[in-house]
């Protein structure tokens, strides 16, 4: 509601960007605070959750009254710049038209293929997503490495994940297509669990896994981004393009519901069933990117 069409994705991409820049962060968190165990009686872990949730309750709180829905209802602009925006906005798309909701519009979303692909597009990324960013830790524990350094080296890969996830939204908002850089992201994330795979002996060799959740890391955050703003950018009504972005949310995070499931302790330290399922559905995901 305040951006034109062809500024989205990249602020979708800073959005999400963030995402991978708390993974980073997270791991050093998590390592200082696991120091805190015995305090309270309580365990380290226990100590990461409480304050690492109690900071996403305060700021929640904080933006109800920080965030405003559209420019009509912001404090922090004057009239001319809320008319300024109003009309760089009306040259462009359908976020200044006031739109009353209907149900019909909402249908819509749901009788449209495309709406569908684009849900099947983050659906067949946020299995991998989801699973790296819950499992990374583990997968590197099982490297051979303690709880400990597992935290501190979650850190390179989210960084790099970072940078790349804000260079793919630049450059592919600069050529007006996110098809092929999707794939290409997929592609890179498909090169890391490839290497994960062929690790035969993944705690003599610890290097090699780790070179691959770089890769897998570095693929998937910036697919998702790209996935995430194509609705955004494409659907157009305001009610048919919230039903869509909301969809492809539901659908999209039901592959977490199976990820979850598929890192299992008696199969590290391969980890082959998670890599497998992850590798398979990043390969389904070029598939979806094609067929849009």
């Amino acid at each position: 509601m305040w951006y034109k069409r062809h500024e989205r994705q990249y602020r979708i991409a800073l959005f999400f960007s963030a995402a991978s820049l708390a993974g980073a962060f997270g791991g050093i968190l998590a390592y200082g605070i696991d120091f805190m165990k015995g305090v309270g009686k309580l365990n380290g872990w226990r100590w990461i959750f409480i304050i690492e949730g109690l900071l996403t309750c305060v700021l929640a709180i904080a933006a109800y009254w920080y965030i405003s829905d559209w420019p009509s209802k912001a404090k922090f602009v004057n009239e001319d710049e809320r008319a300024f925006i109003n009309a760089r906005l009306k040259a462009d798309s359908d976020a200044e038209q006031h739109e009353a909701f209907t149900w019909s519009n909402a249908v819509q979303a749901l009788e449209d293929p495309k709406v569908w692909l684009y849900c099947l597009c983050y659906h067949t990324l946020s299995l991998p997503l989801y699973t790296l960013s819950l499992f990374l830790p583990s997968i590197i524990t099982a490297l051979g490495y303690t709880a400990a350094q597992a935290q501190l080296l979650t850190i390179p890969p989210y960084a790099l994940a970072t940078t790349l996830t804000v260079i793919y939204a630049l450059v592919s908002e600069r050529f007006n297509r996110r098809a092929p850089f999707i794939i290409a992201s997929a592609l890179t994330a498909i090169v890391g669990y490839c290497i994960l795979l062929s690790n035969s002996s993944p705690t003599k060799r610890p290097g090699v896994s780790y070179v691959g959740t770089f890769f897998a890391a570095a693929g998937i955050y910036p697919a998702v981004a790209l996935a995430l703003s194509w609705p955004a950018i494409n659907v157009s009504g305001q009610t048919k393009r919230a039903a869509a972005n909301a969809l492809q949310i539901t659908i999209g995070n039901l592959g977490a519901v199976l990820g979850t499931q598929l890192y299992r302790s008696n199969t590290a330290p391969r980890l082959i069933l998670g890599h497998s399922f992850a590798l398979a559905y990043l390969v389904a995901n070029i598939a979806v990117v094609c067929t849009i």
